[in-house]
């Protein structure tokens, strides 16, 4: 599943929608007003973020993939807020300038109790709309897949006039909807409501078979290839078309982690999906993605969006990422108190005794990391010839398997720097060494970490496979 992580950088995605500046004044209240009974609040300290369609776009960067925004700020201190906080992301964008004032949430928080929200927004005009529209057509065939994040607070005059020309240049439309009629979503790629939106399009129901029958005919109503609904502690159903067009039901338990603000879960969701879906990724293994990113964000107060580092120890299966990335990530875990193991090695050709090998080390702990040799370190090392694969190759066998969790590779001859950022628990090698022959064992040791050889099949090896490759040409 995590190997996908590496495919989401090849994602183009376009957003367009409502842009909003969400911005949070946080203090401590400990008294009530003489003059009336609410709370004095001290201000303690004021924060800005990325809204609505912005932050969707900033979900979609933080997955790896490339982004665009498109959308309508205000001429004021808001619309100027926002394009510094895109420029501090990194994240490209065309927004129209309107007259009228950004779409902006002040929220007033006393500690972790929301007390007042107030909303500062106006209706734009059809010229903000045009202009908009004009942006959109520029843009649209450079990009593998569109976010129409709809708030309905004005920005989008006429969805069904983007998803048809989006259609027209085959980019998939995935619609965040928003009000009781999902009509103006016709003909999109996905629509992904929460529960209650669902249930007022279609008019409620009383049971998971009536859910299941409305979200069939819905689909075949809005000529949809798929439809999320997001049910908050009861995880994702998705019901998508397969190869013969039937509509199929996959549901997504949701993850185990504390829920404390699910502000943006949505935006987040549906970054990971386009993501996914611009990657030619497949659709449910995206969905199941977007889980675990919806499940990282509902953690945090706030609209919020994550880092890589944040999700990898939610992965099932492994990851082959950034170095840094990895190393966050591992550094998370150890947080967590969760036991850390490590080995190395070139698996130029990945064989049985390898894979024995790599789950007895697995055992040893939870998180199994992997360092391995690039091809010039290979070559060096195994002399000409080698590596029979590349590395990109091997990391992609590698990360297919359910016993490793993080693939890391070195140039160096042998890992001890790596194994010094890492800083595992334990350090596993094989029998055919004595333990003060594995390099990084006194540093582990050190450090409180134990070391430890596991038994190789006999007879395999990737030397001795390649000798009779080459005995049968």
């Amino acid at each position: 599943m995590s190997a996908l992580l590496n495919k989401l950088k090849k994602g183009k995605v376009l957003v367009v929608g409502d842009v909003m500046l969400d911005k949070y004044l946080e203090g401590k209240a400990e008294r009530l007003s003489p003059e009336s009974p609410v709370p004095v609040l001290t201000p303690l300290g004021e924060e800005s973020r990325l809204g609505g369609a912005a932050n969707v776009a900033l979900n979609v960067s933080s997955l790896g993939s490339k982004v665009k925004l498109l959308g309508v700020v205000g001429k004021d201190l808001s619309g100027e807020e926002i394009k510094d906080l895109l420029k501090e992301n990194k994240i490209s964008n065309s927004l129209v300038k309107s007259n009228l004032s950004s779409i902006t949430k002040q929220r007033i928080l006393a500690g972790n109790q929301q007390l007042l929200r107030i909303d500062r927004e106006d209706k734009f005009t059809n010229k903000d709309w045009i202009k908009t529209k004009e942006n959109f057509k520029k843009e649209i065939a450079k990009y593998s897949s569109l976010v129409i994040s709809d708030y309905g607070k004005g920005t989008l005059f006429n969805v069904q006039e983007l998803i048809s020309l989006s259609n027209k240049k085959k980019v998939p439309v995935i619609v965040d909807p928003k009000g009781d009629d999902f009509s103006k979503y016709k003909g999109a790629f996905m629509v992904t409501p929460n529960l209650q939106e669902f249930s007022k399009a279609v008019g409620g129901f009383n049971s998971e078979t009536e859910l299941e029958k409305k979200s069939k005919l819905l689909i075949k109503k809005l000529s949809l290839s798929a439809l999320l609904i997001t049910r908050g502690p009861e995880g994702m159903t998705l019901f998508s078309k397969n190869n013969n067009q039937n509509i199929v039901k996959s549901h997504y338990p949701a993850q185990t982690i504390d829920v404390f603000d699910v502000s943006g879960a949505g935006d987040t969701v549906i970054a990971t999906i386009a993501s996914g879906v611009a990657s030619k990724i497949d659709l449910n293994q995206s969905v199941e993605l977007s889980n675990i990113t919806a499940g990282v964000v509902v953690s945090k107060l706030g609209t919020s969006s994550f880092s890589l580092d944040e999700i990898i120890p939610f992965l099932t299966g492994s990851s082959t990422l950034d170095a840094n990335v990895c190393i966050k990530a591992i550094q998370r875990a150890k947080k967590e108190r969760k036991k850390i193991v490590f080995t190395n090695g070139c698996f130029d050709i990945l064989h049985a005794g390898h894979v024995s090998y790599l789950k007895e080390a697995r055992s040893k702990g939870d998180l199994l990391i992997v360092g391995i040799n690039d091809d010039k370190s290979v070559s060096r090392l195994k002399g000409n010839g080698r590596p029979v694969n590349n590395l990109e190759n091997r990391i992609e066998v590698l990360s297919s398997l359910q016993c490793v969790d993080m693939v890391i590779p070195f140039s160096e001859d042998t890992p001890l720097d790596l194994i010094k950022e890492v800083v595992p628990d334990v350090l596993v090698k094989g029998e055919d060494y004595k333990i003060n022959q594995i390099v990084g064992s006194d540093f582990v040791k050190k450090t409180g970490g134990k070391v430890e050889r596991i038994k190789f099949v006999k007879g395999l090896s990737t030397s001795n496979l390649i000798k009779k490759l080459n005995k049968k040409n």
